[in-house]
């Protein structure tokens, strides 16, 4: 198989040519590789590679699972493999490597994707742009180099927009899929909370904020991969909602009564919208309602939003210390300021000065978004936003060099709309719909109720039906091959 009928294909395609024995796991990773050694290297989007173990993989893989034998990216999150080192974007962590595999990583596995390399991340993960020193230098927006690829799967969003692989691990604690799915323009579903198993090692991230998930070109290869990860693990904190029997089968069918849904045009605090991510809304208004359904211009909920990003901030500061207190309490003592970013080390501070009351706040100011938000869903079916209050900001202007609240500040007012789903645990996805002027991918967030990801997948799935995306290619997607 060439690149060039490899990266026109999704994951699904792929898979039932491996099925049929019409292209073997090898070619296919030797496809992934010779695009990753080439475009990927062009953005900086990959990390910890080892083609080797990518090639070994495929020369022993047997076709097992939806996806049989297809290449794969794991985000540099710290989701454990015992196969492919993690630094989580820090230079406190480079190299590590796990001595069990993650539940989640086993699921990957199970269902036949190949993990060949890491995706950049921004330290800790903790940007909304992907810009870690650890890196050796920004990851770039494959539509505009002079921009971001968003963060913090920035270089999962980006490698999938080039077409090194159809579908990439991504994770979510504030917005980090629907962030660089919004700036590279690839589908990106956030799952609700408890649908995606955190262990064996832990129950939940950022007091449970955060999730786990992909990011696709097309819906129905997340469809797809979730029907192979969701699902409780054992003693897991949280209980996983319901769900059909296949995700994938679901997205075919039709809806047996129009979908009411709310449109969000304003942000909290008046902050600005950029004409271009209205724009966005208005399109896919459009198409919802020649689908048939119902968008109806409604009220924010009632959120104290400066209160709310002190909360995440809180906490996230309050998981850098208990990270690096961790490592450092196994390897000994570390020289943190010469290894962590200001903003982080910042953070690292913050942490261990704050009082567990703080904490405990914080976490209480979470369950009341999670209350407010499925109240004002009683009314709605889904909720429509801007992913992004503006187009992919351009590199440097989210900066780590800088206090850990300021830096945290600037990101929520780019991402106003993203973290209070975190919060919520409710499902949301990124689908891009639009293209600025400047030919610049502009998403749109849909908002379900808790457990509600196949209406999303469904509504996605139409969208994508009537506004295709999948061909739209970036134009260094033509340089960098």
């Amino acid at each position: 198989m060439r690149t060039t009928e490899y990266e026109k294909l999704d994951g699904l395609s792929l898979a039932k040519l491996a099925h049929a024995g019409q292209v073997g796991p090898a070619e296919l990773m030797d496809c992934a590789i010779s695009l990753a050694e080439d475009r990927g290297q062009a953005i900086n989007a990959l990390c910890n590679q080892d083609y080797d173990l990518g090639r070994k993989l495929a020369a022993e893989a047997e076709l097992k699972g939806t996806f049989g034998a297809l290449p794969f990216l794991l985000k540099d999150s710290g989701l454990a493999s015992t196969q492919l080192a993690s630094g989580v974007g820090s230079r406190v962590f480079a190299g590590l490597k796990a001595k069990v595999d993650s539940t989640l990583n086993t699921r990957f596995v199970a269902d036949g994707f190949l993990s060949f390399a890491r995706t950049t991340v921004p330290e800790f993960c903790m940007a909304p742009t992907t810009e870690a020193v650890q890196n050796g230098g920004p990851t770039l927006n494959p539509w505009d180099r002079a921009r971001s690829s968003g963060g913090s799967s920035g270089g999962a969003a980006a490698a999938v927009a080039l077409g090194i692989v159809p579908i990439a691990h991504g994770s979510d604690g504030g917005g980090s899929i629907r962030i660089p799915a919004s700036c590279c323009g690839v589908f990106g579903l956030k799952p609700s909370r408890g649908l995606v198993p955190h262990g064996p090692a832990r129950g939940e991230g950022w007091g449970g904020l955060a999730v786990d998930g992909v990011l696709s070109r097309t819906v129905r290869d997340t469809a797809a991969a979730l029907d192979g990860i969701a699902g409780m693990e054992l003693g897991q904190p949280y209980a996983a909602p319901a769900r059909p029997k296949s995700y994938l089968e679901y997205i075919e069918g039709k809806f047996d009564r129009p979908l009411r849904i709310a449109k969000w045009t304003q942000a909290w605090n008046d902050i600005d919208v950029a004409p271009e991510c209205l724009e966005a809304v208005a399109a896919a208004e459009r198409h919802l309602t020649a689908l048939g359904h119902e968008v109806t211009s409604a009220p924010l909920p009632p959120l104290k939003y400066d209160a709310f990003v002190d909360a995440i901030i809180d906490v996230m500061a309050t998981s850098v210390t208990m990270t690096v207190n961790a490592y450092i309490r196994q390897v000994g003592a570390k020289d943190l300021p010469s290894l962590l970013e200001p903003a982080i080390l910042d953070a690292y501070r913050l942490g261990e000065a704050m009082h567990a009351e703080t904490y405990a706040l914080a976490i209480n100011r979470f369950h009341s978004v999670a209350r407010l938000m499925e109240t004002y869903l009683v009314d709605y079916d889904l909720v429509l936003t801007p992913t992004l209050t503006k187009p992919p900001v351009k590199l440097g202007e989210i900066s780590m060099d800088d206090d850990f609240r300021s830096f945290r500040k600037k990101a929520g007012r780019y991402t106003t709309f993203l973290a209070v789903i975190n919060a919520s645990g409710q499902p949301a996805a990124s689908v891009p719909l639009h293209w600025s002027q400047s030919n610049l991918p502009i998403g749109i967030q849909l908002v379900g109720r808790f457990g509600a990801e196949a209406t999303l997948l469904r509504l996605s799935a139409q969208l994508e039906g009537v506004a295709p995306w999948r061909d739209r290619r970036p134009p260094a997607f033509e340089k960098a091959g």
